[in-house]
């Protein structure tokens, strides 16, 4: 979990959060995280009973088997 220390402040009937750059950048990569859990899980979904490749055969069709 995120430990947030915000300062809120109101200005012009508008009330804004002002948090140190740490914790932006911790919130912002958690949101990427976020979105990244997100779009594996519906690969993962339209890709379930999908056929998969063993890997010795992409080896061997990348050139690359021992």
């Amino acid at each position: 979990m995120i430990e947030l220390h915000p300062e809120r402040l109101e200005k012009d009937g508008k009330q804004f959060v002002i948090l140190t750059s740490e914790e932006f950048a911790a919130i912002e990569q958690a949101l990427a995280d976020a979105e990244d859990l997100a779009a594996l899980r519906a690969a993962k979904k339209e890709e379930h009973g999908a056929p998969g490749i063993p890997l010795e055969q992409v080896l061997d069709d990348l050139g690359l088997s021992s």
